[in-house]
């Protein structure tokens, strides 16, 4: 079987950033998929799923409420490895071109106070795995040590 896209990133020189994982083009739509690294990958610990799951429900809830990208959310969620997310939107986009939504959105995150949304039984499946100080913490950091940097990591090593 052949690898696919994201198992060819040098997962031993990524650090946190925001890349352009891979482009579909269905007819005349183009589906931009980014992979949002948080954590660099096998040095930093994981992120837990509690911090994870409140990422995504608040995540998710602000780019799907958001005037201007809310028709262009495709998905918004964790990756397996627990090192950051994926969303992916309709259009061709640069990394560059989303860094004003990320930055809005993290900050979002990190200053977020008040019930998470979708915390209850009816309506997630696991609603009981939520940390939202975690979340906010780890939030906050990827904006002001990655996003808010000077030279973001926008780019997949070579």
């Amino acid at each position: 079987m052949n690898k696919i896209a994201s198992f060819t990133v040098n997962h031993l020189e990524l650090n946190p950033g925001i890349y352009v994982s891979r482009k579909d083009k269905f007819k005349d739509v183009v589906l931009t998929t980014f992979d949002l690294r948080m954590t660099t990958p096998n040095k930093e610990p994981v992120m837990n799923t509690a911090e994870i799951h409140t990422i995504e429900h608040l995540g998710a809830t602000f780019l799907r409420n958001h005037a201007d990208w809310k028709e262009k959310t495709v998905y918004f969620g964790p990756m397996g490895c627990r090192t950051g997310f994926y969303v992916i939107f309709e259009g061709d986009y640069t990394s560059e071109n989303i860094l004003p939504i990320m930055k809005e959105m993290y900050a979002f995150i990190a200053s977020y106070e008040g019930d998470i949304p979708g915390a209850s039984a009816r309506d997630c499946g696991n609603y009981l795995d939520l940390n939202l100080p975690m979340a906010r913490y780890l939030a906050d950091k990827y904006l002001n040590n990655v996003l808010r940097s000077e030279n973001p990591s926008l780019k997949y090593p070579d």
